[in-house]
């Protein structure tokens, strides 16, 4: 089955076909590190790891670019307000995401390109859109895109702009308005920057925010690539400006496929740091999270649909991610090392093609979780091939391999293997009172154990 994504441009599911056949340019909007990133972000971020995990499951070369705002409006106010340099604020916040989303499992970018490091790039592409007759410089020298020179704009949006007034400026890196008008691309110093500015061939300043993923990704992707990502607040005016001037400066299309995931809620609310109603991931752990745990209530729904977002989530996602830990523990029991047949069952291939059909989470979760029914039924039966044990536990690597949920086998501590060995010595000489004692101190220990006829089994129960 052909992979089909939801493209934004055209407002449907289409066919993926990478420009470069076997090879994807993939290029997704990073964070603005002026503070610490919000599970609403991460949600947009474990999407995006999802999908570079199909692609290399489907056999696709995936070069990743990622970038790091590292100023713009409010890294400057920030920096400004705590009286700190604009690359001490950054370096903080930044070391900050990457320690987040190596706890997360977040597969990482081939490159993190920070926009302080390409300013030269997008002096140079202003300069083109100058020359192209797009850009115009203000008599405080500024520079703003011309929007009525280009014709295409509003493919992202679907906004009208005969319908529109585009006569107007504006000089904030983000808005909120339908209306749109001609944006920054350089941004005249004034009083309130402070020392934070470039000099450029119209005098000291910065770039607008939308001109630096246009400079670096085409820097590191070429002017035309095939998949750029990020959330549904991205699309106007960001992505929508991204295009203009990209396609304005270069002549040549941008980007095939636009993926956007939409909104983490909070009772029915955007979670955003402006409403105050957002947590951190250092929030989700203080309150016993696991990182698979997160995993899994993020990609628990589809990504093109809105997630409400409740702290009892961990309980539903502690169980399932237990339930599926369990069964696979079952296979490993049953496993002959002698058996070197495997047989995949016939649900992967069901479960390959929900995730072919635009990353449908739900009804691939759905499909697994099915065959771990059917499978538990057919194991208390005894009706069951080697081969089919060994197909299982592939199938749950390959689960795990998109997912990312299944944590990793646990070090058990040298005092707490000798407490479980010596409650098992209990449990052979039948003393009872003792071993209940061994495993009401493993308890507090915070282990939990489970008597088997393998032997017992120990968790954490953090």
């Amino acid at each position: 089955m052909s992979t089909r994504f939801y493209n934004t441009i055209n407002r449907k599911k289409v066919e993926f076909e990478p420009i470069t056949p076997g090879t994807v340019k993939l290029y997704t909007c990073g964070p603005t590190v002026y503070d610490t990133a919000h599970i609403g972000n991460f949600r947009t971020f474990i999407f995006e790891d999802l999908l570079k995990r199909f692609l290399v499951f489907k056999g696709y070369e995936v070069y990743h670019v990622m970038n790091i705002t590292d100023v713009d409006d409010k890294t400057i106010k920030r920096a400004i307000t705590e009286e700190i340099t604009i690359n001490e604020l950054t370096l903080k916040y930044t070391e900050e995401f990457m320690n987040d989303i190596k706890s997360l499992k977040i597969l990482p970018a081939d490159k993190y390109p920070r926009a302080t490091d390409h300013i030269d790039e997008m002096i140079k592409m202003i300069q083109a859109l100058e020359e192209n007759g797009y850009a115009y410089e203000t008599e405080d020298h500024s520079v703003y895109f011309r929007l009525d020179a280009y014709d295409s704009y509003g493919q992202l949006t679907q906004i009208d702009l005969t319908q529109q007034r585009v006569n107007e400026r504006i000089i904030n890196d983000e808005y909120s308005k339908d209306n749109p008008q001609d944006f920054a691309l350089w941004k005249a110093r004034d009083d309130d920057d402070g020392k934070i500015y470039w000099e450029s061939p119209w005098g000291r300043g910065r770039p607008g925010w939308h001109i630096e993923c246009s400079a670096m990704s085409i820097k590191y992707l070429g002017n035309h690539f095939d998949i750029h990502c990020g959330g549904v607040d991205n699309i106007f005016p960001h992505h929508e400006n991204e295009i203009a001037q990209s396609v304005s400066a270069t002549q040549e299309p941008f980007v095939n496929y636009w993926m956007h995931s939409e909104y983490l809620q909070i009772h029915g609310d955007k979670m955003s740091k402006t409403l105050g109603n957002y947590y951190k991931i250092s929030d989700l752990i203080s309150e016993g999270f696991t990182a698979e745990e997160i995993r899994f209530t993020l990609l628990n729904a589809h990504y093109r649909s809105k997630l409400d977002f409740s702290l009892k989530q961990k309980q539903e996602a502690r169980t399932t991610i237990q339930r599926i830990t369990d069964f696979q523990q079952r296979l490993l029991e049953l496993k002959d090392s002698s058996e070197t047949e495997s047989s995949i069952p016939d649900e992967f291939e069901e479960f390959v093609a929900a995730l072919d059909d635009d990353l449908d989470t739900p009804k691939a979760f759905a499909i697994f979780f099915g065959w771990i029914r059917s499978m538990n039924k057919l194991l208390d039966r005894g009706e069951f091939k080697f081969s089919q044990i060994n197909g299982g536990l592939d199938f749950i690597d390959k689960f795990d391999d998109l997912f990312a949920i299944i944590p990793d086998a646990e070090s058990i501590p040298q005092n707490i293997y000798d407490l479980i060995k010596k409650r098992e010595k209990a449990r052979l000489k039948q003393d009872w009172k003792t071993a209940d004692k061994i495993r009401n101190q493993l308890y507090q220990e915070g282990w939990l154990v489970a008597d088997s006829p393998s032997g017992p089994k120990v968790r954490s129960k953090k």
